[in-house]
């Protein structure tokens, strides 16, 4: 990397980590602290105010990402940022379960992820794009690793109230970097002819990438319906499990290592591929793991785990690097759009679908249903052939 693209990708990644941060402190505690409000008894609302974060974000990641290629990427990132400010702040300030709602789906409203991807494709080249991707990946990895530890003992301290107004603060850090530590955008959107949406929906190696992420996100909450009760049912208490979940996300980031071996040597489809084998692999073991009906093995969940977080990481990096390449100049903020777009689909299907797949079918269910799904993933994206990127005319 050159010296521009280094500060590019540490500065992005950090904009990133200090948004997810505040995200990931409330995960943890929402059910739990949001039964405390007036109105708290009402599961169903509370399930609300927790998704509807992604509801918002997922109707929003494509417009935003699209404003990013006609009026440039930092406008936007601010302006969403300034937005996921407001609802975090309005948020700290509810006093009720109406206000938690309608403070996390402002804050969904502030969806820039796909701007600042596409901000981070515009800074680096290709050659680099995948290790760009990989440092962003395990920021928020890293920043999921550190709220696990942190939220329950912040929780107890400030209270829900609390969370808010620290993700307030981490917001504000981050319109910070952006304007004053993020390199200057390239001028390069205006002298570009206008692209079409339908070039991003109709691009089949595109739409495969799309769909991969949908699937990823939908496969990875659905665990989380089903991990945390089997690391119960096998001794660890739930304050505990970040003694399992710590570890696996760290040793997994030194994995990465064998990803950027393989993208020099141009197998950057082999790498996309065998990461999806590897969650394929867990799915499976999660799912023979708890048919076998006794108590299972911690070490064995935790060996289950680093491959999944393996093959997650690699998956974070390559696939939006790999839709960077392939959008159209002028439509790489649309392409990225639509991809985040699926994301949030995948991540309330997650959640959705793995409740109700652990309600009726148990974990041996859940991760059954998790394993098809990764092996139709598999075979959809087995013919994608990454190539330059496609004319922007």
């Amino acid at each position: 990397m050159t010296a521009t693209e280094r500060r590019s990708s540490i500065s992005l990644a950090l904009i990133f980590a200090l948004r997810m941060l505040g995200l990931f402190l409330v995960l943890p505690v929402f059910m739990l602290e949001a039964g405390k409000y007036p109105g708290g008894e009402d599961l169903a609302m509370v399930g609300l105010a927790m998704g509807a974060y992604g509801m918002t974000q997922a109707f929003l990641q494509l417009p935003l990402g699209i404003a990013s290629d006609r009026f440039g990427r930092k406008r936007i990132i601010v302006a969403g940022l300034v937005v996921f400010a407001l609802g975090s702040l309005i948020a700290a300030l509810a006093g009720t379960l109406t206000g938690l709602l309608v403070g996390r789906a402002v804050q969904g409203a502030g969806a820039v992820s796909a701007a600042v991807t596409a901000l981070l494709s515009d800074l680096t080249r290709d050659a680099v794009r995948t290790k760009a991707m990989a440092l962003v990946g395990a920021s928020i990895g890293l920043m999921f690793a550190i709220a696990l530890v942190a939220a329950p003992v912040l929780t107890a301290w400030m209270g829900l109230s609390g969370l808010f107004a620290l993700t307030f603060a981490l917001t504000l850090a981050g319109i910070a970097v952006v304007l004053w530590v993020v390199p200057a955008e390239p001028k390069q959107h205006a002298d570009l002819p206008r692209g079409r949406l339908s070039q991003v929906w109709r691009h089949g190696d595109l739409m495969r990438l799309n769909l991969g992420v949908c699937a990823l996100h939908t496969v990875q909450m659905a665990m989380w319906m089903a991990v945390p009760a089997m690391l119960v049912h096998a001794g660890l208490p739930k304050a505990a499990h970040w003694q399992v979940y710590l570890p696996a996300v760290v040793l997994s980031f030194v994995a990465m290592g064998g990803l950027f071996s393989m993208e020099r040597r141009g197998r950057l489809r082999a790498a996309l591929l065998l990461s999806i084998v590897l969650v394929l692999v867990v799915q499976v073991g999660f799912s023979l793991l708890a048919a076998s009906g006794g108590t299972p093995s911690l070490w064995t969940m935790g060996v289950l785990l680093l491959v999944f977080f393996c093959g997650f990481n690699a998956l974070e990096a390559t696939q939006p690097s790999l839709v960077s390449r392939m959008a159209p100049a002028n439509l790489r903020g649309a392409a990225l759009g639509a991809y985040n777009t699926l994301q949030s689909i995948g991540l309330f299907l997650g959640g959705a679908v793995g409740g109700a797949l652990a309600q009726w079918g148990g974990a041996t269910g859940l991760f059954a249903v998790t394993a098809v799904i990764t092996a139709a993933w598999l075979a959809w994206t087995w013919p994608l052939h990454p190539v330059a990127r496609t004319p922007t005319h």
